[in-house]
């Protein structure tokens, strides 16, 4: 009897060749996807920041009602890995393209019903329950995303060009943060503080519809990556990925995970933590639309760092440029207190320019690197757990952490604390290998 053909539908030519996605549509697909999906989480992180606190947490204590949003900031953090094992079982089972389009929809559904959620005026208790089950749904669709992602990107990509390839859905880290922002900046110049607060804000969740129906799209008119289905081909693919990649693959898991603390901690501070710093009363009080203008300006660094370490990585090797990435951030966490503290526009501007930069620099290769760690029947729950799980050490707390040692400490403690996590991500990273060249057919 002949075996049964495991390769999903569409992925065949007439002659039973595999055939390889273009890569401008593999580019927008995965930046597209990406884009979107950080969209909806930097939505969410502005929100959380800016009005979250006395709409959904009310209290007499503004440090009080931040440190509440900031919390539930945290809880998609705590998800994500959850996402990661579900949508990567599917992933490595199914395949990449299926498992991506169902990641992007759970976002995108629960990003909307955000923006349609009663406050705490209307609801009472049940109004942050609710906020926190569908924040715990970004989180878990986000989970799934962006393995599957890079993986689309690197599975498709030429050898020696994995690193490039495998950054464009970094990428839409930068381009989401941009698109967020820019929204907030014009519904806060084009409304009293009264309508944004009482209905602005929900626009740019509800716009979120908008882009999922986008990249939905742009996802469907895929097919199913060439390794992936040369692996079906080849060997029945694993029952239970996960369980294999813990009989196999946990250290990897471990280590990947510790290496990417100081991604999630650098950017999380520069950013959300920075924002929440720089716009209070007790802080730098800047004016809310100034702060994200300097933030939306100094995420450009973040996005011409990014491809810069893509194409050095495939040059130099991925070891050698996040390790000069994770030196550098930690200078910026020990510049912390003389640059932000200082208050001064310029020298704020550099921290957060710096900042971005070295973030785009570290997170740049992990598209590649995270993936070619792995084998091809659990490379999709290995890197998404890694990279994830990474989320929970690097990010969840990073903003209440940062609250609550500026107030303790002062900004130093909150420059330690990241110079910090730069020297534990860089003590698990020289306990990785290398794989710029190694093949991704295994």
């Amino acid at each position: 009897m002949p075996a049964p053909d495991l390769t999903p539908a569409g992925t065949r030519t007439a002659a039973g060749e595999v055939p390889a996605n273009p890569m401008r549509r593999v580019a927008a697909a995965s930046l597209v996807g990406t884009t979107i999906e950080f969209y909806d989480f930097y939505v969410y992180a502005t929100a959380a920041v800016l009005v979250f606190g006395p709409l959904f947490f009310p209290s007499d204590n503004e440090t009080a009602e931040t440190l509440a949003s900031l919390a539930t900031f945290g809880v998609a953090f705590v998800a994500r890995p959850f996402g990661s094992v579900v949508f990567g079982h599917f992933g490595d089972r199914i395949g990449r393209k299926t498992t991506l389009i169902a990641s992007l929809l759970v976002m995108g559904i629960c990003t909307v019903l955000i923006g349609v959620l009663p406050t705490h005026a209307t609801a009472g208790n049940l109004a942050p329950f609710l906020l926190c089950v569908l924040r715990f749904g970004q989180g878990f669709g986000l989970g799934g995303e962006w393995g599957g992602a890079a993986l689309l990107a690197t599975e498709n990509a030429p050898a020696n060009r994995r690193a490039f390839y495998g950054m464009l859905p970094q990428l839409g880290a930068p381009l989401g943060f941009v698109i967020a922002n820019t929204l907030y900046i014009a519904l806060s110049l084009g409304m009293s503080e009264e309508a944004f607060l009482s209905w602005g804000w929900r626009v740019p969740f509800l716009l979120s519809a908008v882009l999922v129906v986008l990249g939905l799209w742009i996802r469907l008119s895929l097919t199913e990556t060439p390794v992936f289905a040369r692996a079906l081909e080849e060997r029945r693919p694993v029952r239970v990925p996960v369980a294999q990649l813990f009989r196999t693959s946990w250290r990897l898991v471990l280590l990947g995970a510790v290496s990417v603390i100081v991604t999630y901690t650098l950017f999380y501070l520069t950013t959300a933590w920075s924002l929440s710093y720089g716009t209070s009363a007790t802080g730098l009080a800047y004016p809310r639309q100034e702060f994200l203008l300097m933030l939306c300006f100094a995420v450009l660094f973040m996005a011409a760092g990014t491809p810069l370490s893509g194409l050095a990585s495939d040059r130099f090797g991925r070891r050698p440029v996040l390790a000069f990435a994770m030196v550098g951030a930690a200078v910026v966490g020990l510049l912390t207190e003389p640059l932000l503290g200082s208050g001064e526009r310029g020298l704020v501007l550099v921290w957060l320019c710096a900042g971005l930069f070295f973030m785009g620099l570290v997170f740049g290769p992990i598209g590649a690197y995270l993936p070619e760690l792995f084998p091809t029947n659990v490379r999709y729950t290995g890197a998404s757990l890694a990279f994830n799980c990474g989320s929970i050490l690097g990010a969840s707390l990073a903003p209440y952490t940062a609250v609550r040692l500026a107030q303790a400490g002062g900004l130093s403690w909150v420059g330690f604390y990241l110079a910090g996590t730069a020297v534990v991500s860089l003590v698990a990273l020289a306990l990785l290998r290398e794989t710029r060249e190694e093949s991704l057919t295994s």
